[in-house]
């Protein structure tokens, strides 16, 4: 069985905007064909500088519109259509020393930049540019299994990192889809199935090495510029570009999965299941979490629940997903796997779609997320009209156990979420045509927001937003607490005085001033 779902899958990077340097003496035009489209756009003078030094000094690292390489770069890495762009220029470091030449440069220039790891985060520009520079880390792909840790590069999928510790009957914290990347998602958070017990992705980084706005190279952990450690922690791309990740790693050579799914009538129990996992407070929690989605065909008027779960261990069927077995389904399937072939069988829908995503957050409340699903089945029927409109419901529930992995580890991350159980409800939807970009955008805003307010009338908003699933719209560090907020506009400002990752790649979910 192969799974494909246009749903929540995290990754973030940069974006840039279009500016002059006087560094540089004239614009030039880049007249670009990707695929079968072609496009004509003026290049900032910086960018053209930065593009001409690069190329002098990386010549090899570097890849230019008009050959297969460039498209490999700038389309097939990204699975959301609407993150095709045409950078001016792409530049492919083989290691971390090369990045920190690639940054130094790009600053030197005052050059707009975008930078690429897995290429997931969907909304245009979050990881790819126009007449900028892209940054691609696609070959800093290197893994070391350690005895309770692992080594990987921002150029590695979770699958990757997987099928590495496969043969050692370990797992780490990370994405849930195969082509979802390391960078994005671990500097956001980072959902997976077992955030109950093990916390989320960031929650596991023990070291980073990253690359400061000036190129300077530095390792940072809990006692060497702590600081940063703790902004990386949820920071997103705030701070520079993260060349290592060391992540702990635990011993699961077994993980129980099902699979099941649900008619429309059964929906309310689905819910109802799906906030009670949310409330699960266990001393000592069995690692286990699940994807839970709502599918609507609007020309057969179904709609359908389906649930992915995954627990440690070889229970079968697998026990902590009881509440949803008790409730009627149409098919179940359980198997006792590893994380590796089940991950395999998730995958998003590469260059199938142009996808939006819009998430609020909520306290459990099966009433209340029964009736945002039939508000959303109800608009859903409104854009019916929409050409390849495949639209789905998505819920992921974040646990008091979750949360307090980071309040007992002497660290803790930007959330600063209080353990108390919470429920992100996501519309993730995908289309076929540009022309109806702005009208899907207005659509997934103004419906969630709508409910949102009904949420906050009815005493059961939250204010937090995960980067992952939010729409460009969306400000995150809104519901971040504001001493958190300003502690890490403190960070940024000691690490980047300059504003190189402010300034010249603005893209992603970036701090204000």
């Amino acid at each position: 069985m192969h799974l494909v779902f246009p749903i929540a899958g995290l990754s973030l990077s940069g974006l840039a905007y279009a500016g002059s340097s006087s560094s540089a003496s004239a614009s030039t035009t880049l007249a670009s064909s990707i695929g079968t489209s072609s496009s004509t756009l003026e290049i900032p003078n910086g960018v053209s500088c930065a593009c001409a030094k690069l190329g002098h000094s990386m010549p090899k690292r570097m890849i230019f519109p008009g050959s297969t390489d460039y498209v490999i770069e700038t389309i097939d890495k990204f699975w959301d259509v609407r993150a095709d762009l045409s950078p001016a220029c792409v530049v492919v470091p083989n290691t971390a020393s090369e990045v920190s030449q690639a940054v130094k440069i790009i600053g030197s220039c005052n050059a707009q930049f975008a930078v690429r790891g897995g290429g997931h985060m969907n909304y245009p520009g979050a990881n790819n540019i126009d007449a900028g520079v892209l940054i691609a880390l696609s070959n800093l792909n290197s893994v070391k299994v350690k005895r309770d840790t692992v080594d990987v590069g921002p150029g590695l999928t979770w699958y990757d990192v997987y099928s590495a510790l496969e043969p050692y009957g370990r797992v780490c914290i990370g994405g849930r889809m195969k082509t979802i990347g390391v960078p994005g998602l671990t500097l956001i958070g980072g959902f997976h199935y077992f955030n109950n017990k093990y916390g989320y992705a960031m929650d596991n980084v023990v070291n980073y090495d990253i690359i400061l706005g000036n190129g300077t190279q530095i390792t940072t952990n809990k006692t060497s510029h702590s600081d940063l450690f703790w902004a990386l922690k949820g920071g997103a791309n705030n701070f520079g570009i993260v060349t290592r990740f060391e992540l702990k790693t635990f011993n699961v050579p077994k993980v129980s999965t099902t699979i099941q799914i649900f008619n429309e009538t059964h929906i309310p129990e689905y819910l109802a299941a799906v906030c009670e996992a949310a409330k699960l407070n266990e001393e000592d929690p069995t690692a286990a979490g699940m994807i839970a989605t709502i599918s609507y065909n609007t020309t057969t008027k179904i709609a359908q629940g389906t649930l992915l779960g995954v627990q440690e261990g070889i229970s079968n069927p697998p026990t902590e997903f009881a509440n949803f077995t008790k409730v009627p389904a149409i098919q179940r399937i359980h198997n006792v796997t590893t994380i590796k072939p089940w991950a395999n069988q998730l995958d998003s829908p590469k260059q199938m779609f142009r996808v939006q995503f819009s998430h609020k957050t909520m306290k459990p409340d099966a009433d209340a997320l029964y009736s945002i699903f039939q508000a959303w089945k109800d608009a859903v029927d409104q854009v019916a009209d929409v050409e390849g409109l495949y639209p789905t419901f998505v819920t992921n529930v974040i646990s008091p156990t979750s949360v307090r992995v980071a309040k007992t580890n002497g660290v803790g991350n930007v959330w600063g979420l209080e353990e108390e159980p919470l429920i992100i409800w996501q519309f993730s939807t995908g289309w076929a045509l540009a022309q109806d970009d702005l009208r899907m955008e207005a659509w997934s805003r103004q419906l969630s927001e709508h409910l949102h307010v009904i949420n906050q009338e009815k005493g059961i908003a939250s204010e937090f937003v995960y980067m992952g699933d939010a729409g460009e719209w969306q400000d995150p560090y809104a519901g971040f607490p504001k001493e958190n907020v300003a502690r890490m506009r403190t960070v940024r400002s000691a690490y980047d005085p300059k504003g190189v990752f402010s300034r010249l790649n603005w893209g992603g979910f970036k701090l204000g001033l």
